[in-house]
């Protein structure tokens, strides 16, 4: 509590300072009320699936966990299987993407998905995020973006933090469970520019019989200001998390008494994450360039299958990891005359170096390390350019043609000499795209393009399994992905609409194993659907937003029956309502449905469908708002994320095969109390 006080104080401190000069800042700040959802893209959009939230859309919002802010994207969906430090489970499109394996996101210009990560391949931890220093998120669905490469498959998303934020605060929130929160953050001139700070505590039990004791911090520092044509932006972020984990547990388990829905099977699994990062950016009207420096040092310790392998000391393992990454990225882009056609041209280049100076797997009792499964060290590179220009046909047709090519290169130095040794790969993604503006309010869309996922370089490099002896199968370096979609958008005052029809093929699908607590390489898959958004805003003091989603997603070269994806929801819809409903008082309500999934390839066992429904209100009063979140708010007893693979408990002869489910958490209450500057 001393620390939390101390936070608070250094807050308060930093509000006093002006957040800027008000005549300088009076229209940005006006631009800042409006809702990113309601932005006309027609004319603007190259895909009927892209698009931007953001400003209002992020402001009043319930927010269980920081994962949530992705569930801004129409369509997909963040869950959690085990503590809250660690990364979220992600459903878009029919994948249920394992923590960011197809769903590339950056922040700030600077990647979050890790490659060779202990956990997982694409590991996409946002927990170092502080939710309200997020201005807007940009999203674009599908392979046909020429500026994004790696983990791009089923979609891209890029969150853009504040330059000033339009008043400084300090906030404090509790709930139940043992929640407590204090946040401060404040912009004021410096240095001839704009100067934010914000520190973040968080510290929580969660509503397991276990204790969580999570123990989070997250501070981030940025200035930017404006210099030549540009502006410059620089930035530094610190995060710190602990916490133990209830992981999911077995059906049977719950159903014969031997534990409460909330209960645990092993009590020593956990975690521990820590992130730096400094990233620097210039942006001006002909160039974009990125550099950033990210640190982190991971551990997880899991147990899914609890005394299946290991009837004495049990099959507990623990994964850990040390790593720096180094990158950047330059873009120059400029207006022309291409064979009589107005064109815009944008030209980049990125290079990206991470440093894995540890990583292993460890067999683990108590939580603590015994023996090693495997213990590396891996250096991963990576080098992409890219081309891509529109061109105006006509003043209704637009066409987009683009290139991107992508260079990798690894080095494995394994414990296991026979595991070690280095290899490159490369690969190129075209990518069309058609607009046409059939009517002023309306836009239609063709899209088609490649792209690819990364997979872990151990595999790559893999001769003898590490346990038994036998030799392995090595995996493709790079997996491509081929897809294509058609879609419409329609923007009228208030009101936007769009609908998308899409195809997705990918070389090598990921699935989860229950026994090797992670992923690995699986058939081809094949996935198409269909995705619908709205945005309406019938009065000024409401906003309706509706997001559905249905995928059909099959394995292919599978037999008939036997070619499931597990994991792979077919339908999601999100839908949520804003209602100012005086000058002081103003509600919202958030609802988000995830459906069944199979969670075998024969499709003989299925997941239940989730529905959740989260109430806020916000009561403001001069310069001081209390807030009021209501999550769960019907107390479903749905799961959070179901599983099917064979496990053990203490008493059973064998192992058995049952379905493993992570409870979604009960209704909470929490309060906030915010004070502006």
């Amino acid at each position: 509590m001393r620390l939390i006080a101390m936070l608070l104080c250094s807050a308060a401190l930093s509000a006093v300072a002006p957040v800027a000069a008000a005549a300088e800042k009076e229209a940005e700040v006006e631009a800042l009320t409006v809702w990113g959802r309601g932005l006309d893209l027609v004319g603007v959009a190259r895909s009927g699936s892209e698009g931007v939230v953001g400003y209002q859309d992020l402001q009043n919002r319930p927010l269980l966990r920081v994962g949530e802010l992705l569930e801004n994207v129409p369509g997909l969906i963040a869950t959690q299987h085990s503590g809250t430090g660690k990364a979220n489970q992600y459903f878009l499109r029919g994948f249920n993407l394992d923590h960011g394996t197809d769903l590339s996101a950056a922040i700030d210009g600077a990647p979050i998905n890790m490659r060779t990560h202990a956990h997982g391949q694409g590991y996409l931890d946002l927990n170092f995020i502080i939710p309200e220093l997020v201005e807007k998120i940009a999203y674009r669905k599908g392979p046909y973006a020429a500026d994004v490469g790696d983990f791009s498959t089923a979609g891209s998303v890029a969150l853009t933090t504040y330059d000033a934020l339009p008043e400084s605060f300090m906030q404090v929130t509790l709930g139940e469970f043992g929640y407590a929160r204090a946040l401060g953050a404040g912009s004021f001139a410096a240095a001839g520019g704009d100067l934010l700070l914000g520190v973040d505590v968080n510290a929580s039990n969660g509503p397991w019989l276990l204790d969580e004791d999570l123990r989070r911090v997250s501070a981030m520092a940025k200035y930017s200001a404006d210099v030549g044509a540009g502006r410059l932006r620089i930035a530094a972020s610190g995060y710190s998390a602990d916490w133990t984990a209830t992981d999911q547990a077995p059906l049977r388990a719950v159903e014969s008494g031997l534990i409460p829905r909330n209960g645990y099977i092993d009590p020593d699994l956990g975690g521990r994450s820590r992130r730096w990062s400094l990233t620097a950016s210039y942006d001006s009207e002909a160039w974009q360039a990125t550099g950033y420096l990210i640190g982190s040092d991971f551990r997880l310790t899991s147990n899914f299958t609890y005394l299946l392998e290991d009837p004495d000391a049990g099959d507990q393992f623990q994964q850990r990891e040390r790593r720096t990454v180094v990158g950047g990225a330059l873009v120059r882009n400029w207006r022309t005359d291409w064979a009589g056609l107005s064109a815009f041209v944008r030209v980049g280049a990125e290079a990206r170096y991470d440093d894995i100076g540890a990583i292993g797997l460890y067999r683990s009792v108590a939580g603590q390390a015994t023996a090693p499964v495997r213990a590396d060290a891996v250096e991963e590179y990576s080098l992409g350019a890219f081309v891509d220009a529109e061109l105006r046909l006509t003043e209704a047709l637009r066409a987009t043609v683009g290139l991107r090519g992508d260079a990798y290169g690894y080095d494995v130095r394994a414990g296991l000499p026979a595991n070690s040794g280095d290899g490159s790969d490369g690969i190129l993604s075209p990518k069309f795209s058609f607009a046409w503006r059939a009517a002023e309010p309306l836009e239609v869309y063709a899209n088609y393009g490649r792209s690819f996922h990364s997979n872990d370089v151990r595999g790559a490099a893999i001769q003898v399994d590490p346990v038994s002896g036998e030799p392995a199968a090595r995996v493709d370096l790079l997996a491509k992905a081929e897809g294509a979609e058609l879609g419409a958008r329609f923007s009228r005052g208030e009101l936007n609409l769009s609908l998308v029809g899409f195809w997705l093929d990918l070389d090598s699908e990921l699935v989860f194993v229950g026994d090797a607590g992670g992923t690995e390489p699986n058939a081809a898959s094949r996935r198409f659907g269909m995705e619908f958004a709205g945005f309406w805003r019938p009065l000024d003091a409401l906003t309706l937003d509706l997001s559905a989603a249905y995928t059909h997603a099959r394995l292919r070269g599978a037999p008939v029956g036997e070619d499931r994806i597990p994991q792979s929801v077919g339908a999601v819809v999100g839908a949520g309502a804003v209602w100012q409903v005086t000058d002081a008082l103003k509600t919202a309500v958030r609802v988000r449905h995830l459906g069944p999934a199979p969670l075998v390839e024969d499709g003989s066992v299925f997941s239940e469908s989730t529905t959740l429904v989260s109430l806020g209100a916000y009561y403001t009063v001069g310069r001081v708002q209390l807030g009021l979140d209501v999550f769960n708010l019907f107390d479903a007893r749905d799961a959070d994320i179901t599983y099917f693979y064979e496990s053990r408990l203490p008493g059973e002869a064998t192992g058995v095969e049952d379905i493993h489910f992570h409870p979604v958490e009960p209704r909470q209450v929490r309060a906030s109390l915010r004070i502006n500057f």
